[in-house]
């Protein structure tokens, strides 16, 4: 039995709220659970200095966890500094999954930066935060294109995320944190609308999994994107 008392293929609840902001070129509040992250996505009309002039655009995140996201406060990484490890980590699995769904000659030489902010955290932020950040970049080209700045929709397919594991020796899909800091395997898969793989992270925290597991895993995963992907057309409309 799931802490949950989920069934071992079932997502928790997701909900997806558009233009939650009132600035940004796609904001979008993405609750999994408990879970919740804001997604805004920021249009520029330039690129970093390594693509000028080279007719490709530009898709990066930021990813940042607010200090009352957890059961005890977590420190700004502003005032230390420096970001963290994790926290580089992420965003650049953000930044590369959502990457992967993009036309960049679409785009054209512009860049998007889409900030993941954590409000409140149990279990699957990351992909929480591809899931919701890829809405908000799908509104921010929309809006790009009624301006008719971007002709081509840019955009070639969903991307979405999705967390597994092996709990109590059962594969499982979609872990919260009671489950994830017990579980003996964790995998993040980041998959597209059309059930390509775009980026799987998978580890064992104590005996080695088999391939059989992996696959499993594997097949809860493309269950559970699915039901993401659902979500975001949703949302969308």
């Amino acid at each position: 039995m799931r802490p949950s008392g989920r069934a071992t293929d079932e997502m928790r609840p997701v909900l997806i709220e558009t233009d939650y902001t009132k600035h940004a070129a796609g904001s979008v509040l993405i609750s999994a659970g408990d879970t919740k992250v804001l997604c805004t996505a920021s249009i520029e009309e330039r690129v970093p200095p390594f693509l000028r002039n080279s007719g490709l655009g530009w898709v990066t995140a930021e990813y940042g966890m607010l200090p009352g996201a957890t059961h005890s406060r977590v420190r700004r990484e502003a005032s230390s500094g420096k970001q963290s490890g994790r926290t580089q980590e992420i965003q650049r699995l953000i930044g590369r999954s959502l990457r992967a769904g993009v036309d960049r000659v679409a785009l054209g030489e512009r860049q998007i930066t889409v900030d993941c902010d954590v409000i409140q955290a149990d279990g699957g932020t990351r992909c929480a935060s591809i899931t919701g950040s890829w809405v908000a970049l799908r509104l921010a080209v929309n809006k790009l294109m009624k301006a008719g700045d971007v002709i081509s929709d840019p955009l070639m397919d969903h991307v979405a995320a999705v967390s597994c594991g092996i709990y109590a020796g059962q594969p499982v899909l979609d872990l919260d944190y009671a489950e994830d800091s017990e579980a003996g395997t964790d995998a993040n898969f980041v998959m597209t609308g059309t059930g390509g793989m775009i980026e799987v992270q998978g580890s064992a925290e104590g005996a080695p999994f088999s391939r059989d597991a992996m696959n499993n895993l594997m097949d809860l995963a493309e269950k559970g994107v699915a039901e993401l992907v659902a979500a975001q057309k949703a949302a969308i409309g």
